[in-house]
């Protein structure tokens, strides 16, 4: 979608349209002032239609190949015989084909018929049970042959150089569906680049690492590292000295030989004694 919008800016800017341009020709406008004078290999008043063998093509294929246009694309493309011998014209395409509907309509100019317009519905397959689509073609063809235009003789196939042909789609399902496919591009790029991307479960927590603050000394930022252990009932004895140390060692020794000793004998008194 992308790419066809930027060729179709950069055919408008080799055009040379000036601004607000747009390109509704009427019928009339279209075989007076652009068929009549392509047949005639004179030039057109802007060279803003394509040339192409449209039946090569898919209709959906075609608005990528318009010089100009967003809803109607136009473009000149001779007409082959269905056969050598006929006066039919060949209205297979790629993948299907294009059927006539309603009846042919004379253009006018200067109160004679100049081109004659059909209506054509293009069916997805082969005949008879192609499918219809929503894609619609306005052929325009001239009414007399003569001088470029002229057909070649009686048993060659090409039955026209060149006809002009309006191509537009009924219900718009095109640009719809462009709308669509640019969409689903830019979900497509958008997930592809948060795909890589690390996931926040894999970032690191800045805060498990705490900075260094080179205000205090090393020993003091290393001690802040290392994980506190919880107190002990003998952290005491780490603050006291080996003096300390003995002297508590000496009346512990103590205290286990006077555990040691026997009891003393208790004093009795002489039986017989007066009890006062």
């Amino acid at each position: 979608m992308a790419a066809a919008k930027r060729r179709v800016r950069d055919a408008e800017a080799d055009l040379n349209l000036p601004p607000g341009f747009r390109f509704h020709p009427t019928d009339e406008e279209l075989v007076a002032h652009y068929l009549c004078p392509r047949a005639a290999g004179r030039a057109a008043p802007v060279p803003i239609i394509a040339e192409l063998d449209l039946y090569r093509h898919d209709p959906w294929d075609l608005p990528h190949r318009a010089l100009f246009g967003r809803r109607e694309w136009y473009f000149f493309t001779p007409r082959d015989r269905k056969y050598p011998n006929g006066s039919r014209p060949n209205r297979a395409a790629a993948s299907g084909y294009w059927k006539a509907t309603g009846a042919d309509k004379p253009v006018l100019h200067n109160g004679r018929t100049a081109g004659i317009k059909k209506a054509l519905v293009f069916y997805h397959g082969k005949p008879p049970r192609g499918v219809k689509t929503e894609w619609i073609m306005h052929e325009y063809r001239l009414a007399k042959k003569g001088g470029a235009a002229a057909a070649a003789g009686a048993g060659a196939l090409r039955l026209d150089d060149w006809v002009l042909c309006r191509l537009y789609n009924k219900k718009n399902e095109w640009e719809k569906m462009q709308s669509r496919k640019e969409e689903e591009e830019a979900m497509a790029a958008a997930q592809s680049w948060g795909e890589t991307r690390t996931p926040e479960s894999e970032v690191v927590d800045s805060d498990a690492f705490p900075e260094k603050d080179y205000s205090l000394p090393a020993a003091s930022f290393d001690d802040a590292l290392l994980p506190k252990e919880e107190a002990r009932d003998d952290d005491w004895l780490m603050g006291m000295s080996l003096d300390d140390l003995q002297g508590l060692g000496s009346l512990l020794q103590a205290d286990d030989l006077s555990m040691l000793a026997p009891p003393a004998a208790a004093k009795t008194e002489p039986l017989g004694a007066p009890f006062f």
